[in-house]
């Protein structure tokens, strides 16, 4: 929906728990209502960077809209509204321009546009921005312009602070474009009452990029909806019924989209190394590199391209083990696996040593040598399936919306 037009209709059932924080006005209540029992009615805004029908980040971002009772949203692009259904959604003007789907030439005028995105006369009680680019440099204005602005970080913008993780940033216009916008978004951080990083490893980049300190609050992972299917096989349509039951017994398991930071090609060596089939779901611009690599392999490799939610968890429920090399700001994809009873080797440095415990639900891997690779993958289809799933708990959606009140509760 464009800024001019706010969406009318009234929203739909909410999903997940619902809950109301003591941060805002009084609601109208009965004379003979317990004091302890009276609610205060609050109205939450959540900006998020962009909306895609594929994102981690949008998951995390409909999950802490959930936790409250009313909060709309604002993003500077909306393409898939079905992900953020039951809100208000207010896009900026660069939804109706040729910037649209353009991130990175978007980048350059997103830090002017998320200072003037929420109207004056909107009244909010706070603003929670869910930010892995510039997000966090929205502010309320008029009449809310004193309430305060939470900051849930993905990652500081890896272009600007971090090169080296995003090949974006590799080129000389955008080092030299970093060196402008780094005291800007420094500054904007700054506003903040409070952060809330995805992990102790983002944590560590926020403290050095932005001078400030974090909580840790990990993002939610559907961990009940997977493990409450037995047989995910079951729920496949009939397309995919047919390419999973053609697909080995066993296998070790890579999954992601399909770029390069995401070394699916030591998923490959994993599996030559341990003499076990592979099978690489997922989709993206590195899919040729890839299948070119299948061809050449000593071991069968399957792909399977864009796997629907059942076909994924699915694939997690057979394999021997998930193999996840990529160093990653925190790793939803592992614990899915470990939700499914699957075993996890991952890397060392990054996130997902946060949920990755060896000798419990995986492997954490500093070389990625052909030896560490098969003795991690041996180790690996020794641990217990249900020691395995019991871990992924800890993830779950209720813990994460629990945390994320008590945040927004005790910091406001």
């Amino acid at each position: 929906m464009r800024a001019t037009n706010m969406r009318a209709t009234p929203p739909a059932p909410r999903r997940g728990t619902q809950c109301r924080v003591s941060l805002g006005r009084p609601l109208e209540t009965a004379g003979d209502t317990p004091p302890e029992r009276k609610v205060l009615d609050i109205r939450g805004l959540i900006a998020h960077e962009w909306v895609e029908a594929r994102g981690g980040s949008e998951r995390v971002a409909a999950a802490i809209a959930d936790a409250f009772e009313h909060t709309d949203f604002v993003v500077p692009w909306n393409n898939a509204p079905e992900r953020l259904r039951g809100h208000v959604v207010r896009e900026s003007w660069l939804a109706g321009s040729r910037l649209r789907n353009h991130k990175a030439l978007s980048a350059l005028v997103l830090p002017a546009v998320w200072r003037s995105l929420v109207p004056k006369d909107a009244e909010y009680d706070w603003v929670i921005a869910s930010s892995h680019l510039f997000s966090h440099h929205v502010r309320l204005r008029g009449v809310s312009r004193h309430q305060p602005k939470f900051v849930y970080v993905h990652s500081p913008a890896r272009y600007i602070w971090n090169p080296e993780l995003d090949p974006r940033g590799a080129s000389i216009l955008a080092r030299a474009v970093s060196v402008l916008l780094k005291p800007i978004d420094r500054m904007r951080a700054g506003e903040a009452r409070s952060i809330a990083a995805n992990s102790n490893y983002v944590r560590d980049r926020v403290l050095r990029a932005w001078h400030r300190d974090a909580i840790v609050i990990h993002p939610p992972v559907d961990v009940d909806r997977i493990a409450a299917v037995a047989d995910w096989r079951d729920r496949l349509a009939d397309s995919e019924r047919e390419v999973f039951d053609a697909l080995p017994q066993t296998f070790l398991l890579g999954a992601s989209r399909f770029v390069a930071y995401k070394q699916l090609d030591v998923v490959v060596r994993a599996g030559e190394a341990a003499g076990a089939p592979v099978v690489l779901a997922g989709g993206g611009p590195e899919r040729a590199t890839l299948a070119a690599l299948a061809r050449r392999a000593s071991v069968p490799v399957v792909i399977v391209d864009e796997p629907s939610d059942a076909m994924l968890y699915a694939l997690y429920q057979r394999a021997a083990v998930f193999v996840f090399p990529a160093v990653e700001d925190f790793g939803m994809m592992p614990v899915e696996a470990m939700a499914a009873g699957t075993p996890v080797v991952a890397n060392a440095v990054g996130g997902a040593r946060e949920s990755v415990v060896p000798g419990v639900s995986g492997v954490l891997l500093n070389a990625f040598d052909d030896a560490s690779l098969a003795r991690a993958v041996e180790e690996a289809r020794t641990l217990d399936p249900q020691r395995i799933r019991e871990h992924a708990t800890k993830f779950s959606v209720d813990v994460f919306q629990s945390r994320i009140r008590e945040w927004v509760r005790d910091a406001a």
